[in-house]
């Protein structure tokens, strides 16, 4: 529950600390003195948006500090404890709001993102607005409610995630399936165009050689010609050739370097070249013996090489990418026939979680069914206390066609009245007035607030609309509530104000030309002169005091 509230520079408020208890606390004052400031406060550091407008005026920034014993809150403790920001059984959510309209929330210290904040505070706090009769128009509201009073919001959850977990595998199957038509005009054209590189069947390094081939066989002849001229300079001509010219040449040199030693040298060199000569001379021979005049085999080189560069300017390649291009084709084709295995196993998938969707959502259906009766019960039983005695309130839920169905389930839930005896149950917006619209409101804020597991209920102004002996039971069923829960009810009603086990009262003062707000906890004296002023104006007569003196005592 809530313990320690600090809040500083917020709208009216300079510095104000509470210690709050459990039971009812009850928050009073007069009117535009500020008696839902506290709430909003305390709504801030829940994650409510912040507004530049809430930091007191001459003031760079506002801040507010609520700590909640979560003893009783094992759901808090277990989110904590998976955020790494658990500390003891002890909680404290900090949330500053600076002039400029920035925000920043800690969460025992750590810095937190305020949808942090927010999932931390539906296990801390549930509010209810003055307003809340105006959301009981909306049919999505009334579902929420039912769900809450069958304590199935967890199975709610579920049922919503398996939906969009479902409509997610639909939509991608769909996706895959509208593809399939222009996946089959892919594969056609695949098909054709691997059969030709297929037939081509370019080996690697096969279009090299073949070009390598087709010069040399369409310069056979010149080559032939050209390759026997050398021949016949380096070493076949009769008479005049480079060997027998080096020949003469050693000879020469040998009889001279028995005169001129230093010429061995010339003699030694022209030996290496000799040997050069020889090796030349034996690789133009072998390259001349591979060289033939075949026009035959020409022509077949040729051919291949204009298939070759056909096909390439076909698929708008170079001649060397068209074994890469076959690869990528092929990988492509691949991946073509196995997204039909990718189709049916998503199709498995899509089956499984619809049935998972299903069989969570006929589980919540039943227990909406079995709640939804339990839930027009307890309403009737306390609008009747409200002083609507003819009032039949109930829960309907309507079957959806499997086309309609949604991430809240398989029906639809409304909340139907007839107000007075002998009528049709109809929409609440059809037929509740704005009054009865309140105490319905109420009543079933009530009842589902039994069945909450947050253990700190705000009710803000949820009397509106009613009094006399009427609002003395809503004083009462809200301290009956206070039993269990912690309940803090601002209020305009004395009935409900002396129902509280404790009691706040809202002032404004001046202060340096500034207004300023505060809050003080009432003692039993205190409290007689503010139960009195809600029931007879600012003069105090010994008859109003007696009247609050009797509200108190009961």
């Amino acid at each position: 529950m809530l313990t320690h509230l600090l809040i500083k520079n917020f709208a009216l408020v300079d510095t104000l600390e509470l210690e709050l208890n459990s039971g009812m606390t009850v928050i009073s004052g007069e009117t535009g003195a500020g008696k839902s400031i506290m709430l909003d406060a305390l709504g801030l550091t829940l994650g409510d948006r912040a507004d530049s407008d809430t930091v007191r005026e001459g003031q760079e920034r506002a801040e507010i500090t609520a700590t909640f014993d979560l003893s009783t809150i094992p759901e808090a403790e277990e989110w904590l404890k998976a955020h790494d920001l658990e500390q003891s059984e002890e909680c404290q959510i900090r949330r500053v709001v600076t002039r400029e309209g920035r925000s920043r929330g800690y969460i025992n210290g750590q810095p937190t993102p305020l949808t942090q904040l927010k999932e931390l505070g539906q296990f801390l706090v549930d509010i209810h607005g003055q307003h809340e009769h105006q959301r009981l128009l909306r049919k999505d509201y009334h579902r929420t409610l039912l769900d809450d009073f069958a304590q199935q919001r967890t199975l709610a959850d579920q049922v919503r995630q398996h939906y969009q977990q479902w409509q997610s595998c639909e939509r991608k199957l769909a996706q895959l399936t509208e593809d399939s038509d222009e996946k089959t005009a892919r594969i056609q054209l695949l098909s054709y165009q691997l059969e030709e590189l297929v037939q081509l069947a370019l080996q690697a390094d096969e279009l090299e050689a073949l070009e390598q081939e087709q010069k040399k066989l369409e310069h056979a002849g010149q080559l032939l010609q050209s390759g026997h001229q050398v021949m016949q300079i380096v070493s076949e001509h009769d008479e005049y050739n480079c060997i027998s010219l080096l020949n003469q040449s050693q000879q020469l040199l040998h009889q001279l370097s028995q005169h001129a030693p230093t010429i061995a040298t010339v003699s030694e060199m022209l030996n290496n070249a000799q040997i050069v000569i020889d090796e030349a001379t034996h690789e133009l021979r072998n390259y001349l013996d591979s060289v033939e005049l075949n026009p035959e085999r020409l022509n077949e080189v040729e051919e291949r090489l204009t298939l070759i560069y056909d096909v390439a300017r076909k698929h708008r390649v170079q001649p060397e990418q068209l074994i890469a291009l076959q690869e990528t084709l092929e990988t492509e084709m691949e991946s073509l026939h196995s997204s039909d295995e990718a189709i049916e196993l998503l199709r498995e998938d899509t089956a499984s979680a619809r049935e998972a969707f299903l069989q969570q959502a006929r589980t919540l259906s039943e227990a909406r069914k079995t709640h939804a009766s339990e839930l027009a019960k307890a309403v009737d039983q306390q609008l009747h206390k409200l002083g609507m005695n003819d009032a039949h309130f109930t829960a309907q839920l309507k079957p959806l066609e499997e086309a309609k169905w949604s991430a809240q389930g398989l029906e639809d839930v409304e909340f139907l009245i007839a107000t007075n005896r002998g009528q049709t149950a109809r929409p609440l917006a059809k037929v509740a007035s704005g009054g009865e619209l309140s105490r319905i409101s109420l009543a079933i804020q009530v009842i589902t607030a039994q069945t909450s597991s947050t253990p700190t209920l705000v009710f803000d102004e949820v009397d509106v609309g009613i009094g006399g002996a009427i609002a003395e039971v809503v004083g009462k069923l809200l301290r009956q509530l206070g039993t269990k829960a912690q309940i803090l009810c601002v209020t305009h009603q004395p009935q409900v104000a002396s129902q509280g086990h404790q009691h706040l009262y809202v002032s404004k003062q001046n202060q340096q030309n500034l207004t300023c707000t505060q809050i003080t906890p009432l003692d039993n004296n205190a409290r007689l002169q503010e139960v009195a002023r809600m029931l007879g104006g600012i003069q105090l007569t010994d008859a109003t005091l007696l009247h609050a003196k009797e509200m108190l005592k009961h």
